[in-house]
């Protein structure tokens, strides 16, 4: 649990433990009250004291317990025991003002309405209403700032016991001056009050119970996740709360060439975003690749071969009229039979045609690839002179390569395999590089046929 969540848990049971004992005081000041003027209303305004206490205990519990972190049989915390206990609370609010309009509709009908007006009755009133304003500010300030729905419940009870008091102490001045009937009026006045409180909160609370996304939240949580640099669009934005807690399933969609250490950056960001707006939320982001209208036919051709793990180079594309050839070389692990490595081409050239469509034309080149390491030594000095010697022979001749260095020869199991390091006009193209540098390979193995692989690096002309 974060530091902020467990402040917020240890405020929560303050504020529920300050409304137990509240309860209890006013409870026992107005069922006295009551008794000694006969007041149905005072009564049941007493009766609704004793189910806040009720239900005021049963907050401190949920709130601890809704306060547990998550576990393996409760992925998603235990959040919803304050709406269970919300709505524990409204079906007491419920059964409190079916009872109390029962009682006020009788004594209407049969004309009963022997009330006794005391000082001691008004006190108790007087000061159940500074201690019912008190906690159902201090317990609504509590409940928004840890979105606790168990507490502002809670804060329901007390505003519909001052609301009560306030009404019962009309009823009694009412009393005083003659008109008693005004008790089992209020009283029902009261009951109804309670009864459309009590519905309000229990409608919200089981629309959290139903998983119903908080107003507004949804179109915020769209637009942060919008709003972060490499979303391409905002597929689907599923949100639930739990108790105090938020929780969000996200899927973006994002360009399919991007790398996957990129990916993850773009997923952390818009979770951060998130959670920036909505602290400790519980956010989940799936991101979902999507071809792009400015991929290029070569960029499509290398995401493919690097999705399947298929080295490639030389690839050509061509229009012909509308259809599309595509041609390419493709190494594969020389050790493989032709046939399995054919299976693996024609693999390739199946998810191409995915890709491009049926008519495309798809042509591999399979090339050898050394899958393992090579354990290699060093040829001696004289070898490698010799090999350095052909190097520069050639290079000379050719005119494009020149100022030979660096040549390095190992001897393997494969056979020799030659490094080495050259320089060019940087006017050249890569194109007439290569082609150059190509040509030169095959001069030198063509004089020594031992040569398995020659690696050369190309480096501008300085100055």
């Amino acid at each position: 649990m974060s530091e902020l969540a467990q402040a917020q848990s240890e405020r929560k049971q303050k504020a529920a433990l300050l409304s137990v004992a509240a309860s209890a005081v006013i409870t026992l000041g107005k069922g006295a009250a009551g008794l000694s003027t006969g007041s149905l209303a005072l009564i049941s305004d007493a009766l609704h004291s004793l189910l806040d206490v009720a239900a005021t205990i049963f907050t401190y519990f949920a709130v601890r317990i809704s306060s547990k972190p998550a576990d393996a049989e409760h992925p998603y915390g235990h959040g919803k025991v304050e709406s269970l206990a919300a709505l524990a609370e409204t079906a007491f609010l419920f059964l409190l003002s079916g009872a109390v309009a029962y009682e006020g509709v009788r004594r209407l009908a049969s004309g009963e309405s022997s009330v006794t007006v005391s000082w001691f009755a008004i006190a108790v009133l007087l000061v159940s209403i500074i201690i019912d304003a008190w906690r159902w500010w201090g317990l609504t300030k509590v409940s928004r700032e840890t979105n606790s729905e168990a507490l502002a419940a809670d804060a329901l009870h007390f505003s519909s016991d001052l609301v009560n008091s306030v009404l019962v102490l009309m009823a009694l001045g009412a009393a005083a001056m003659g008109y008693p009937q005004a008790d089992a009026m209020v009283a029902v006045g009261v009951a109804l009050f309670i009864a459309i409180a009590g519905f309000r909160l229990a409608r919200r609370t089981i629309e959290t119970l139903l998983d119903a996304a908080p107003s507004g939240t949804q179109d915020t949580i769209r637009q942060l996740a919008e709003g972060v640099q490499g979303v391409v669009d905002v597929e689907s934005v599923r949100v639930r709360s739990g108790g105090a807690h938020l929780f969000a399933d996200i899927e973006i969609a994002v360009a399919r060439t991007i790398p996957l250490d990129r990916l993850a950056q773009i997923k952390e960001r818009v979770a951060a975003a998130i959670r920036g707006r909505f602290p400790d939320a519980g956010v989940t982001v799936t991101a979902n690749p999507r071809a792009m209208d400015e991929e290029t036919v070569l960029e499509r051709v290398l995401l493919i071969a690097a999705r399947r793990r298929i080295p490639v180079h030389h690839v050509t594309v061509q229009k012909i009229g509308e259809r599309l050839s595509v041609g390419l070389d493709i190494e594969v692990d020389g050790r493989l039979s032709l046939g399995a490595a054919h299976a693996i081409a024609s693999k390739f050239e199946a998810a191409l045609k995915e890709e491009f469509g049926a008519t495309t034309e798809v042509d591999t080149h399979i090339e050898p690839l050394v899958a393992t390491s090579l354990d290699g030594r060093d040829v001696d000095g004289a070898a490698r002179d010799a090999i350095a010697a052909h190097l520069a022979r050639h290079a000379a001749t050719l005119g494009t390569v020149g100022d030979i260095h660096s040549v390095r020869v190992r001897d393997t199991d494969h056979g020799l395999v030659v490094n080495y390091h050259c320089r060019v006009d940087p006017t050249l193209s890569v194109s007439v590089v290569h082609e150059a540098v190509d040509l030169l390979e095959h001069l030198v193995r063509n004089d020594v046929p031992e040569i398995t692989r020659i690696v050369s690096h190309t480096e501008p002309v300085r100055g």
